[in-house]
């Protein structure tokens, strides 16, 4: 038993089992981004990202998608542009207004996260067995349908976390 100011991580819960091991995921896969290039590529990046895939949109429809305000999502967006992940483009059906859209290097870090995070699983596989990382992964995903997530997910509108 761990005394109070110090935690057992075999005595983790599922929740935190779970958050633990995403952090490390996560963490793992920044550092192999940086490595390919994109050390400024933050975790929450793919919250936007997310909603960008299927094409450009505005910061309103970010917004709506991201159930935050506009003001928070320009800010965003202007990161991102900074950063080079992300343009505006003229919309083609509102002189008025401008559509997001993900840039060469945008798509690039997202198919790079991709392709390291499938290593990452077989890595994974290799080192504790493919069965328990299927196990795993088919387990957390039956608790994502189980909380009612899965719509969300399918759609593509997984939250930051509030």
């Amino acid at each position: 038993m761990s005394t109070p100011s110090e935690f057992e991580p075999g005595e983790a819960d599922l929740s935190l089992a779970a958050l633990f091991a995403g952090w490390a995921l996560a963490d793992e896969l920044q550092r192999r981004l940086a490595a390919d290039g994109f050390g400024d590529a933050r975790f929450a990046d793919g919250f936007v990202f997310q909603h960008l895939v299927a094409g450009p949109r505005t910061i309103g429809s970010l917004a709506e998608r991201l159930e935050i305000t506009q003001q928070a999502v320009s800010k965003s967006v202007a990161d991102l542009e900074r950063r080079g992940y992300v343009e505006r483009r003229p919309d083609p059906d509102d002189a008025r207004a401008r559509r997001v859209a993900l840039t060469a290097r945008g798509t690039a870090v997202i198919e790079a996260a991709r392709r390291h995070r499938a290593a990452i699983s077989e890595e994974l596989g290799e080192r504790l067995s493919a069965d328990r990382v299927e196990s795993a992964r088919r387990l957390l995903l039956d608790a994502v349908t189980a909380l009612g997530a899965e719509p969300a997910v399918r759609a593509r509108r997984v939250r930051m976390p509030s």
